[in-house]
């Protein structure tokens, strides 16, 4: 059988071989006339363009990877597919792998995505050391940081503005006259923990009030159910708790109510952090820091196609703003509304 090539779906399509080129290259530009003449004569004709062919005329695979630790928070999965969605609008194919949160692990994925000549990297909820960004740097491939930030600023980040959401979540359980105010955090190496930590202890202090425990969930279930149950041993309990994600705050909330018969906000006010669609199903009613995952896909998607670009582009770090979201999972401080 004769392969199809691109001259003979041209000659099908009355068009010319440059024109059936732009129509199968993305971001390039043919009227819509000749798109839907060209895509129908190349469907008759059974023609597949050839991408590894173009990527090696090109210089560009028009393939981006994304580097992903975990999916069990909510939030993950569905800002993932926003980022999916958004690079295959702008042209470009997405490939997906998943890493562990050590180097050795990261290092082993980055490996395999610079043999597959991705444009770019995207890593969500991954550290990324030092080391792996020289070589990314080397091999002249840009990475952006989704929901993850390094002391190192030589890759572009997007983020929450973390510290502010943590101060904001502290503010209001202080207006709300809570005197023994508990944290549960995330993993420790996680950027994401540190700055919502800073932020509330900073909270905290400017209120005059002291953190009254402290545990690390570890962004598991298991572990903030545990360190719950550990937190309310003891004469002395804790009358408020921010968590440090919602994934972990609903089981926290689970603890409460249903193994120490505990009334929330009653006893507890409890806190969260993203805004994941559960939060505000009648069962977990959750008060909680949202993070706008549309526009921290919207910056993250520019600066990856800013680098792509130009390589030589300033890198940044954008913050975004988290709004308190009050539902009835907390006690609302005078001057606060739902």
């Amino acid at each position: 059988m004769n392969k199809v090539t691109a001259l003979k779906v041209a000659k099908r399509a009355g068009v010319s071989q440059s024109a059936v080129s732009r129509v199968f290259t993305p971001g390039a530009s043919a009227s819509n006339k000749t798109v839907l003449k060209v895509r129908e004569a190349a469907q008759e004709l059974g023609y597949r363009p050839n991408v590894l062919a173009r990527s090696l005329i090109t210089g560009k695979s028009r393939i981006i990877g994304l580097v992903v630790a975990y999916l069990d928070n909510y939030f993950y999965p569905a800002a993932l597919e926003k980022l999916s969605n958004s690079l295959k609008a702008q042209g470009y194919h997405v490939l997906v792998f998943m890493a562990s949160n050590d180097d050795q692990s990261t290092e082993q994925v980055i490996e395999e995505l610079l043999d597959y000549q991705v444009d770019g990297i995207i890593t969500a909820s991954v550290g990324i050391s030092n080391d792996i960004t020289a070589r990314c740097e080397m091999a002249g491939v840009p990475v952006v940081l989704f929901n993850r930030t390094q002391d190192r600023v030589s890759h572009s980040a997007v983020t929450s503005d973390n510290f502010l959401g943590g101060e904001t979540a502290a503010r209001f359980l202080c207006e709300a006259k809570h005197e023994r105010i508990s944290y549960i955090g995330g993993w420790a190496g996680a950027s994401t923990q540190r700055d919502r930590e800073a932020g509330f202890r900073a909270g905290l202090k400017k209120a005059g009030i002291s953190l009254f425990s402290h545990a690390l969930g570890n962004f598991s279930t298991d572990t903030a159910k545990r360190v719950t149950r550990e937190m309310f041993v003891g004469p002395t309990k804790p009358d408020a708790i921010f968590v440090a994600t919602d994934h972990m705050a609903f089981s926290v909330m689970d603890v409460l109510r249903s193994e120490l018969a505990l009334s929330i906000p009653n006893d507890v006010s409890v806190i969260g952090y993203d805004d994941v669609p559960p939060a505000s199903w009648a069962a977990y009613n959750l008060t909680t820091l949202r993070q706008r995952s549309n526009l921290m896909v919207d910056q993250t998607v520019r600066l990856m196609l800013e680098k792509i670009r130009d390589p030589k582009v300033t890198s940044k770090h954008i913050k975004i703003s988290s709004p308190l979201i009050i539902r009835g999972s907390a006690k609302v401080p005078k001057g606060w509304s739902i």
